[in-house]
């Protein structure tokens, strides 16, 4: 089993600086507090139009047109509906099914989001709040939304898989992003219950959560989970029999590499890459099958300044105003990356590249140069990425 995917970032699952337009007007820096900033019907007009414009039948063309097989959409936990003021999104879901069959992709459905939050990041859907965990209730609700996904889903032709939860942080990670400080919290009182997820609890809910998604998904169909952000710490896990065709996803960054310490030249990207990384996969391959289910070719050497572990103006780290390196050493640089990360990548099972689309002007709004590395689109259209 070998996967060459993308995913769809902020289609159904927003961040802000994916698309600072959508938060027009308001001054929320995520999704939970942008229905509480605009008007009832501001908010749905928005939401709907945003989902219809983001993503369509076309869409599907083009990523089966750049030759991948899959693709991973991250899905809300109001996906049904039954969270107001949020808006569930199960017709858009529907729809890329359809799609995905007809033009012969395959899609691994990850659950982006708990209520409370995982991991306090802005794609977690509210920023600087770790509380999900501690809430059982919201607990058993996020396990009874996979196991509905997996109801609604998973005989589907065109299921590849569901991901039980996106980046669940903990303490290491927690520690190293200084969240608290990177996604400060609107509600501070909020955050003071905050606290970052055990390895005890995240074991026992996977485990839980495969039972549940199992009752109604094929074994053929990929379970797969996070990997918290600590990728040996799984080698004795799900090791019986019952667990069939369970997959790990790591999420690597090269501007996470950045943050411990990886020299920010092509050099020390791709030697970062060949001695950390790669070894790192093989390794954990022998246990499960491992996709690096995030990635990207953004790095600080091509933004022309240090990103202080991939920042931007809206976490107050001013860019630069135009480019300081000419399109060819551009080129240059990405294509290196690419190679050595898609080898890297293709030591395990895989990756899904983050992310298909970015709608952040980066040449018109200041400070935002090089940020367009994480459009795969223009990535392969400006030949940085190889047709695969």
């Amino acid at each position: 089993m070998k996967v060459k995917g993308v995913n769809l970032g902020n289609w159904l699952v927003l961040e802000k600086w994916m698309n600072p337009a959508l938060f027009d007007g308001t001054d929320a820096e995520d999704e939970y507090y942008l229905p509480q900033k605009l008007p009832g019907e501001v908010y749905e007009a928005r939401i709907k139009m945003h989902r219809a414009e983001f993503i369509s039948e076309r869409d599907f063309v083009t990523i089966k047109a750049m030759g991948l097989d899959t693709v991973r959409i991250p899905i809300p936990y109001f996906i049904f509906g039954d969270r107001e003021p949020f808006i569930g999104c199960t017709e858009e879901v529907d729809k890329a099914f359809s799609w995905a069959e007809k033009y012969g992709l395959q899609i691994l459905l990850d659950l982006h989001t708990a209520p409370g939050s995982q991991n306090g990041f802005d794609n977690g859907g509210i920023s600087g709040i770790c509380t999900w965990a501690e809430q059982p209730q919201e607990v058993e609700f996020v396990l009874g939304v996979l196991e509905r996904l997996a109801e609604r889903y998973g005989m589907r032709k065109g299921l590849w898989g569901i991901e039980i939860l996106n980046e669940p942080a903990t303490a290491e990670i927690w520690d190293t992003l200084r969240v608290p400080e990177r996604y400060p919290a609107a509600d501070q009182e909020l955050a003071k219950k905050n606290k970052p997820i055990t390895l005890e609890f995240l074991r026992e809910f996977y485990c839980k959560a495969y039972d549940r998604i199992r009752l109604h998904m094929p074994e053929e169909k990929y379970v797969v989970f996070h990997d918290g952000f600590q990728l040996m710490a799984w080698k004795d896990f799900m090791r019986e029999e019952k667990y069939k065709n369970v997959v790990l996803d790591t999420h690597q960054y090269l501007m996470m590499a950045e943050m411990h310490g990886c020299e920010q030249s092509v050099e020390g990207y791709v030697k970062y890459i060949k001695e950390v990384y790669e070894p790192a996969i093989r390794e954990m391959a022998e246990y499960f099958p491992v996709i690096c289910g995030e990635w990207c070719l953004f790095n600080s050497l091509a933004c022309g300044h240090d990103t202080k572990g991939g920042q931007s103006v809206l976490n107050g780290v001013d860019g630069l105003q135009e480019e300081v390196m000419l399109p060819e050493e551009k080129k240059e640089i990405y294509q290196a990356l690419a190679e050595a990360q898609l080898a890297a990548w293709n030591a395990g099972n895989g990756y899904f590249y983050w992310s298909y689309k970015l709608l952040t002007d980066t040449v018109n709004t200041s400070g935002w140069v090089g940020w367009d590395a994480w459009d795969l689109g223009r990535c392969v259209d400006f030949g940085w990425f190889p047709k695969q």
